[in-house]
């Protein structure tokens, strides 16, 4: 069974300390100790603690000093008083500086086990919320699933034939084809809504040298720059889901550390010595082939057969034309929402035939951004021609096909001369523009694809004036 938190005793008593020990190991704890307030607030900055236990007095800086250092080094941490002068002043005096709750000694045992686990809860619960914030602002609203085409209805059904499941899944398509919100309809369809939260990680846009922190916690002085102790995401996760996307780019190192965690459900933090049990339920996503991958030797063969458990393939916009209705019109009316707008939700044929004929090469998350585009900039009520991208308007803009080869409308008419460099630029802000938007705005991502640097990218964005 996963540990119930991380607790500290910090009580100058050798007895006091070992019956808190006893007592709350025995209930699931795991608990450090330490017997002076500077002793405390030293362990206190090595490693993340869910709760304190603090005697009020004690020699040296004493207990009310040594909670206002503690609240400097985490303003929400959940320290417990514990005294045997628990007069009334004193217990205003600690409530005041920020203190979770005041315990008089001699207690009952479970007057402690109660006070501590309604601290670790109130702890976790303002962690878990910190993160779900911090998820919902980067991934926005992405948490509905829209389409009622035969390979939607599809998914839908083994969404729902693997939402009660502890298995991991493994959800595959290209970028922009909304496997985030596959991964966040399976969370919040299963019973770990209630007892977890959704936690979504973007492998690609985190450095590899930071990524086993941010995904395992570290402990103080792990590495240069770990000034303090810090929870990983698994951690925030434990109980509920974790969402890898891009996992294809995680190193071989990450590699072998998450499938300990798959087949152990426990991680070490960096710096640490001891293993954390967690209860965490793992989504990948990738829009690469991680068999050719495994092949090549950029991905273990093992971590693929323990991801790709439950595999749920999203096809392409280009291929499931029924639904660019039904998603257009869902944007419509979250754009209008979020811009005071009222674009009416029916489109024109007109309009909606240009729509089903442009392939759509950045698929879900590229219509979105068009019709968000439209919304704004719409003049009237209704979403016209005017209001889309000339390229999707004109089939001679468009660069490329689906099948990625050069589309021979696009050859341009030279029997009337053209400005070479113009059509260069042209060209380069399109190649660009597409980029960024198959990678959902991810510069690194859309240098690689274009085969640049991310300087020159980024130079380009800004001479071009390119937005996205």
């Amino acid at each position: 069974m996963a540990k119930k938190g991380n607790v500290l005793v910090v009580d100058d008593e050798e007895v006091m300390r070992d019956v808190l020990e006893s007592l709350l190991s025995q209930d699931g704890y795991r608990v450090d100790l330490a017997k002076t307030g500077e002793e405390g607030l030293a362990r206190f900055g090595e490693r993340a603690y869910d709760a304190v236990l603090l005697d009020v007095s004690m020699p040296g800086i004493g207990g009310l000093r040594t909670l206002e250092e503690l609240l400097k080094l985490d303003r929400e941490a959940v320290v417990i008083m514990i005294t045997a002068y628990a007069t009334f002043d004193t217990a205003i005096a600690a409530w005041q500086l920020g203190a979770f709750n005041c315990i008089r000694k001699p207690f009952e045992n479970e007057q402690i086990l109660k006070t501590a686990a309604a601290g670790v809860s109130r702890r976790r619960g303002d962690e878990e919320r910190r993160v779900l914030r911090r998820t919902l602002k980067t991934s926005g609203d992405r948490n509905r699933i829209v389409g009622s085409s035969a390979a939607m209805r599809e998914v839908y059904d083994l969404i729902e034939q693997v939402a009660p499941a502890r298995s991991t899944v493994l959800v595959t398509g290209e970028s922009g084809t909304g496997k985030e919100v596959v991964a966040r309809t399976i969370h919040f369809s299963s019973p770990r809504a209630e007892s977890g939260q959704f936690v979504a990680v973007n492998c690609s846009n985190i450095p590899s040298e930071l990524l086993e922190s941010e995904l395992f916690g570290h402990t103080k002085g792990a590495f240069t720059g770990a000034v303090a102790a810090k929870k990983g995401l698994f951690d925030a996760a434990d109980g509920g889901s974790i969402f890898l996307d891009e996992i294809s780019t995680i190193p071989p190192e990450t590699q072998a550390r998450l499938l300990r965690v798959i087949q152990e459900r426990e991680f070490t933090p960096l710096g640490d010595t001891q293993p954390r049990r967690v209860d965490v339920r793992i989504i990948a996503a990738t829009n690469t082939d991680l068999q050719r991958a495994v092949k090549s030797g950029d991905f273990r063969e093992d971590l693929f057969y323990r991801l790709n458990v439950i595999n749920i393939h999203l096809p392409p916009l280009r291929n499931r034309k029924e639904d660019i209705l039904p998603l257009a019109q869902h944007f419509i009316r979250k754009y209008n929402e979020e811009n005071g707008r009222s674009i009416a939700e029916q489109l024109s044929p007109e309009v909606l035939k240009v729509l089903e004929s442009y392939a759509w090469p950045g698929n879900v998350r590229e219509l979105e951004s068009t019709v968000e585009r439209a919304v704004i900039i719409a003049r009237t009520n209704d979403l016209t021609m005017e209001c889309l991208r000339e390229e999707i308007v004109n089939p001679n803009l468009r660069g490329k096909s689906p099948s990625g080869s050069l589309d021979s409308a696009a050859v341009l008419d030279l029997t009337q001369g053209i400005s070479f460099y113009d059509e260069v630029s042209r060209f380069e802000i399109e190649l660009i523009r597409r980029a960024l938007e198959v990678t959902g705005g991810h510069q690194s991502r859309a240098a690689k694809l274009l085969g640049m640097n991310n300087t020159t990218l980024n130079s380009k964005i800004k001479v071009y004036n390119i937005k996205f």
